[in-house]
This record gives structure tokens, sequence and C-alpha cells, in this order.
């Protein structure tokens, strides 16, 4: 198989605080795979390595073949990187933040204009091409800055939280466009904290936390590996749902978790017949469900099973939010990092790579 990247054993240290504590990455070429995590274990510092824009402390990381600390300068020729927030000129029309880019990237005048054309019009904006950028809606201003990524045609790119902020339906524009890439080829590495997100469109999923990769596999293999199926019921009638729950607890032995706001009661169902069971129940009682089904356990389940925390938990530590790890290996007090600090060992890692180039 190829692999369009490839990490092993990579660590990054701040100080006394380890944000990336030996990650090993695989991504097949032309797939996407979906990196998820609390804040602050690590997601966006792999990115951060991957992209050129840090030097790990540890480990070794390979992207399209090359190494990304001895040969930076081809590495980010075969990368797009969108960050968590827009990074397009708001003083400048979508055309003219892409033709910009396309100069950078030395295309020639004709040539940035024709692929700028071609790429508003791939995401569905060439009729605010000649607009400012702030007159665009989070989503138009969204797709702009994937549009922004893919002027220089590169093989790999890298979506860091690419929808945050974004309303669902802005949310939905972004996710087809990352569709439409993988489609053409792309290989993309996508980190979210929208577990849905993941559930949708990768390929494969690979849980970061405290520095660490505690598991990777399909959306589906992870569901599995934390249980089996969930029983999930919802009573007509909210005066109901105590007495449901007494029935799920009689007949399974375990008290139903319950979610105060639409009034669904959850509880592990190993026996396959307790459907039919909880069913005889509710009509003898005459008790009426609005739902009622079997499923596999959501993402947001397997997330809080493998990392004991909800997707926002934590503190800032280098840009990301979370528990940092002391040198020691145990888990830190959250505490931010010294910011001068962080942003001087940036700063140096990035001149000196460009030094090198």
């Amino acid at each position: 198989m190829s692999y369009a990247i490839r990490a092993e054993g990579l660590v990054k240290r701040y100080g006394d605080m380890v944000a990336l504590d030996g990650v090993d990455l695989e991504v097949p070429a032309g797939r996407v795979i979906g990196v998820l995590g609390p804040n602050g274990a690590g997601k966006t510092t792999t990115v951060r390595i991957l992209s050129t824009l840090l030097r790990p402390d540890g480990g070794r990381a390979m992207v399209g073949g090359h190494d990304v600390v001895r040969d930076p300068v081809r590495v980010r020729q075969l990368i797009g990187l969108t960050g968590q927030y827009a990074s397009v000129d708001e003083a400048l029309s979508g055309t003219e933040n892409l033709v910009l880019l396309g100069r950078l990237l030395d295309l020639s005048k004709r040539g940035a204009q024709a692929r700028a054309a071609q790429l508003l019009e791939q995401f569905s904006l060439t009729e605010a091409a000649n607009r400012p950028i702030s007159t665009f809606s989070g989503g138009m201003r969204r797709r702009l800055d994937l549009a922004a990524s893919l002027v220089g045609r590169p093989q790999v790119l890298y979506l860091d939280e690419p929808t945050t902020g974004l309303d669902p339906h802005a949310r939905g524009e972004v996710w087809d466009v990352v569709r439409r890439l993988v489609d053409d080829g792309s290989t993309v590495l996508l980190t979210t904290q929208y577990l849905e997100e993941a559930d949708q469109l990768a390929d494969s999923i690979t849980v970061f936390d405290h520095g660490r990769v505690v598991a990777e596999g399909r959306p589906g293999e992870l569901k599995r590996r934390i249980g089996g199926q969930v029983l999930h019921v919802r009573p007509s009638l909210t005066r109901d749902v105590p007495r449901v729950t007494a029935m799920l607890t009689e007949l399974t032995g375990t008290a139903p978790a319950q979610d105060g706001a639409h009034g669904v009661l959850t509880v592990p169902a190993d026996d396959p017949l307790l459907v039919s069971a909880l069913a005889r129940r509710l009509a003898a009682d005459g008790i009426g469900t609005d739902e009622m089904g079997l499923r596999l356990p959501s993402l947001d389940e397997v997330f809080l099973a493998l990392t004991g925390r909800p997707a926002t938990d934590g503190e800032q530590i280098d840009g990301e939010k979370g528990d940092g790890k002391k040198g020691d290996g145990k888990k830190g007090d959250g505490t931010q990092i010294d910011r001068e600090q962080s942003d001087r060992t940036q700063n140096d890692d990035v001149n000196s790579e460009r030094s090198a180039a």
C-alpha cells in the first residue's frame, strides 16, 4: 500500500510539558483520515510538524516520501493547509486572493488567473468572485480558504478543524467540498472535534489523548470496540420516563442513561430479545414511544469511553486546549505553557527551516 503520510515516534516538548509522546501515524494515499482528540491532545501540533511549521524533538515523519526535517522545501511543494480560521485577505476579492497566491507560487499571471477562475467555479463562488471577502458569509469564506489551499495542486491536504465556528448549513457545504476533493484523488488529514464530521467524512479515525494515539480504525470498528449494541427509547409522554427507566433497569440489570433535554433513555443491549420484551411490557402498561430501536454506540460515546472526557475539555496548551503532561509522563496540571517560550520555539523552527531552504 502507498502511504502519503508516515510518522513514527513523534515527540514534541515545550519545557517540561509533553505535547506529543511517541505518535505513530499512517495515511494511505487517496484516503481521508480523521484525527480526533480533546483540546490539547496533540492534533494541531502533529499537523504543524507534518506541514514543516514545527520541528519534532524526536521521531520521524515522511510526506510523499520526503522527510519533513531533511527536505522541508519539497514537502511544502506537496501539501496544502487550511487552519481553524480563514486566512484570506478580507480587503481583497475572491479572485484577487487566489491570483495573489498563484503568483506567490510562481504561476504566470495568466496561469494564476486561470487557476483562480477554475477554483472559484469548483467551489461555487464564481458569482461572488469580484466581491470583497468582508461581504462573504462564513461558509463562503471557508470554501474560499479551502480553494486557496489548492492553488498549488497539493497531493496532501491538511484540514485543521476546518468547520470551527460554522453553522450546520455552512458545515455541510464544507463537507461537500471535502468529498469532491477525495473523489478527485486528494489525500486528506482532517482534525476535528465534531464527531459527526469524522463519521461523515473519514475512511478511518485516529484518536489522540495526552499526546498519544489511543485508538485507530474505521468508525464502525471503533464503535464495536467499546461494546455491543445500544437500545434507545423515547417515551411519548415525559411523565412515563420514570416507569420506562424502571422497566429497563429490571430487564437489563443496568440503570439507563438519560438525555434530559430529549427524554431519550439508552442502555446496553446484549440480549437480542430485549427489544421484544420491552415492547410487550410497554404495551401491557399502555405506554407509547416516539422512538425505540437498536444501534451501535455513537462516536461521541466512543470518544468518551476512550478518553474519559468530552471533546471540548481542557486548558490552552501550544495553541490547543487540554491537560498537558509533565516530562515524567504523568498528567500535568493543565496550566498554560508560557506563550513567549512557545512562540520563540516556533519562530526558531521556521527561521531555521527557511535558512536550510
